[in-house]
């Protein structure tokens, strides 16, 4: 298979295909992020030649009887097709249509048991596409994106270099909502600064509200050295918040979101995982959420920040 740098995904994708199709970030200029710094390039398109390769050796794992005997000897089940594929990089959203559904041609052709194609993708990406080009994707299998769109407060999104604001989040995912393509989002605890966090939580919530995501992810910022985000830390130009402050901030958004969701917080950088249904379980999270808050403290929280290696 072919893979450059590091793999993220989803801890929702963990079952899912995996196939490049580009190869790091359009934008990578977001000040907290270090995710792609290690590539000699910004941003590449997979081959489709790649693709097809990939896809006929995801075939062969499926077909080959020494796959099922290797997996049998392992004490493994037995290879199953694939149900959804996962196209891995920054923002494969972002390539054009017509690729896009060469690409889903391709993934029908050789693993036909997938029903569904995910992606991470950014908001610019969703508004570089008609509304018909949508609806074309949606049929072709396109759904259950990954948007990180990080927080609904404009001055934060602006002060990150995010690329989008919050209008744009609910215009481009409304239209994602017509053409019928699911979509989940990324909440960034902590990029609001210290003292705004419950503001951008409640911000946030306002525009989710408009809105049908099918799961609101929160993640919590880590600060690496090697950001644009440190340097302006190191030059008194914004003002990190504590780690007690970004669960008051997950506290005020699961208070305020008004939609049904799921809500999780499952990635590496969340000291304590959470997860549950809204509204059903919105007490439960609160309640688990106070006793962080109440009997962990800044202290502990913070040792787990700051020896947090990787993402």
């Amino acid at each position: 298979m072919h893979f450059t740098g590091t793999i993220w995904r989803p801890p929702y994708e963990a079952d899912s295909l995996l196939l490049e199709a580009t190869a790091g970030c359009t934008h990578h200029r977001c000040k907290f992020c270090t995710l792609y710094d290690g590539l000699p390039f910004k941003f590449r398109m997979s081959p489709l030649e790649d693709n097809e390769r990939d896809l006929q050796e995801a075939q062969l794992w499926n077909t080959d009887p020494f796959a099922s005997m290797a997996a049998r000897l392992q004490g493994l089940s037995k290879p199953k097709g694939f149900r959804r594929a996962f196209l891995t990089g920054a923002n494969p959203f972002v390539l054009k249509a017509s690729r896009l559904l060469a690409i889903a041609g391709l993934i029908r052709e050789y693993i036909p048991t997938v029903r569904t194609i995910g992606c991470f993708a950014r908001v610019t990406d969703i508004s570089m596409k008609s509304d018909s080009e949508l609806t074309a994707l949606a049929g072709a299998g396109y759904d259950g994106l990954t948007i990180g769109i990080e927080t609904g407060d404009d001055e934060a999104l602006s002060f990150m270099n995010k690329g989008c604001s919050a209008a744009d989040i609910l215009e481009q995912c409304g239209r994602l909502d017509r053409a019928g393509i699911g979509y989940s989002f990324f909440y960034l605890a902590g990029i609001s600064g210290a003292g705004r966090g419950e503001l951008g939580a409640k911000a946030t919530a306002a525009i989710c509200n408009k809105l049908h995501p099918r799961l609101i992810g929160a993640n919590m910022l880590t600060v690496y050295p090697g950001s644009e985000l440190y340097q302006e830390i190191q030059q008194g130009r914004w003002h990190e918040a504590g780690e007690v402050e970004k669960y008051r901030e997950i506290r005020a958004l699961v208070g305020s979101l008004e939609i049904p969701t799921e809500f999780a917080a499952l990635g590496a950088s969340n000291a304590f995982q959470l997860q549950g249904s809204l509204p059903e379980d919105r007490d439960a999270l609160l309640e688990r959420i106070d006793s962080i808050i109440d009997t962990v403290g800044e202290e502990r929280l913070r040792d787990y920040r700051e020896n947090l290696r990787h993402l």
